[in-house]
């Protein structure tokens, strides 16, 4: 007997589905309001807000919107009409790639235009068959999904655990040995959960013992680490030890799109064969010659990076000043460790963003081990000190009613009416 396909889906809307109906609109699916900001609406009452990815607070930077509206008006949101390899091609998006490869000091660059559709077809046409893939079991979904799409073995190792990674590479040589393939390895620059960076000196210098390429996801390290803002690889001093390079548009630039970066051969082989690309519409001119303005800023207007820093460094020592666990963040992404269940969760964050005005991102299980909760601040060059200082009298109380009990009666009152 052949089921119906939609009763599974019916009876099983999965870990996070169940919770739909209580929580759409609010915990998920929530609608900020106004001008992307330090301070937005929602639920109709004005928020501190640490959930947007706008690290450099470009987003509505006069200069930028100026930008975005000439392109817009100029060449409007269709042109070019086509994919590049057919009739999407223009002297912009050639600019773009050329200042973005010369920006993170590699030969080439290609863009594309969703970072996560793009990793999931760079992976897919960089390796074949006989070919090991080696990864981080903490890497972005967007990588996941690539190693599934992938026909070979591939073998992961524990999270920025150097031990476990060369295990793994000893297993994937024996393996490619026999397939006559080659290893790639993938790690982020940043882990965007924890803050984390990847261990990238350390990876780069087992190159001296196995033979393997390396590809980085550096969509939180481009912008707010190293040099001028050019990465992990710079902040670690091992840029030219990553083979392909990978950085979004949507965090430090709060725009749309996504470039690879490596050899001139490499990325004109990802050109030919990446087929999200190849079969996919152009990206639009406003967000081309929108990212070139904001490459630009970014080179020339240091202090955005600097008052960044500022901030994250006042939110972070304050918060570990006020006692508070952020685990071992490295970066401006900050994690803050709470234990409770989701119910305790709702709870919690439904006090923290109507009676103290705070509104962050809440992270927890499956995404996260049951029992813990991560409240995930993104800090941004347009905060202010008041805001830091907010969040954490705000984290303050709460925390208090976590622990005495108050959410968990809150949320069973609220499950059993």
């Amino acid at each position: 007997m052949v089921s119906d396909l939609f009763d599974r889906i019916k009876s099983d809307k999965g870990p996070l589905g169940k919770w739909a109906d209580k929580a759409e609109g609010y915990y998920v699916f929530p609608k900020l309001e106004g001008p992307i900001s330090n301070r937005m609406n929602f639920n109709g009452k004005p928020v501190v807000t640490w959930s947007i990815n706008d690290y450099l607070g470009l987003a509505n930077h006069p200069e930028v919107l100026k930008a975005d509206g000439e392109a817009a008006l100029e060449h409007g949101m269709a042109y070019p009409m086509g994919a590049r390899m057919m009739s999407g091609h223009t002297k912009y998006h050639e600019q773009l790639e050329q200042e973005c490869a010369e920006f993170v000091g590699k030969e080439a660059s290609y863009l594309v235009n969703f970072g996560y559709q793009g990793m999931v077809s760079a992976i897919d046409a960089l390796v074949s068959k006989d070919d090991i893939i080696v990864y981080d079991m903490d890497t972005h979904a967007c990588i996941i999904d690539g190693v599934r799409l992938h026909a070979g073995k591939r073998f992961v190792y524990r999270h920025n655990d150097i031990e476990s990674c060369e295990k793994n590479l000893k297993r994937a040589t024996k393996m490619a040995e026999k397939t006559g393939g080659g290893i790639l390895l993938v790690s982020e620059g940043v882990f965007g959960m924890r803050g984390e960076q990847g261990r990238l000196r350390e990876i780069v210098a087992l190159k001296e013992k196995y033979n393997f390429r390396l590809l980085v996801d550096d969509a939180h390290g481009f912008g707010t680490l190293g040099e001028g803002g050019r990465g992990t690889g710079y902040e670690q001093g091992v840029q030219d030890g990553i083979d392909v390079y990978f950085a979004t548009f949507a965090k430090s630039m709060a725009g749309i799109g996504a470039f690879f970066a490596g050899d001139k051969d490499v990325v004109q082989y990802l050109q030919y064969n990446m087929r999200s690309q190849m079969f996919a519409k152009s990206l639009p001119m406003p967000m081309v010659k929108g990212a070139l303005k904001r490459l630009d800023m970014i080179r020339t207007m240091p202090e955005l990076k600097d008052k960044l820093w500022d901030i994250t460094n006042a939110l972070q020592s304050g918060l570990r000043d006020a006692g508070f666990d952020l685990g071992t963040t490295q970066t401006c992404i900050t994690p803050v460790y709470l234990k409770g269940d989701i119910p305790e969760a709702m709870a919690m964050v439904h006090d923290l963003r109507e009676n103290h005005g705070v509104f962050c991102s809440i992270v927890v299980y499956p995404v996260i081990p049951r029992g813990m909760i991560i409240l995930r601040l993104i800090p941004t060059a347009r905060h202010t000190i008041e805001d830091v200082n907010e969040t954490i009298k705000a984290f303050t109380a709460i925390r208090e009613k976590l622990s005495n009990g108050t959410y968990k009666r809150i949320a069973e009152a609220i499950m059993t009416a």
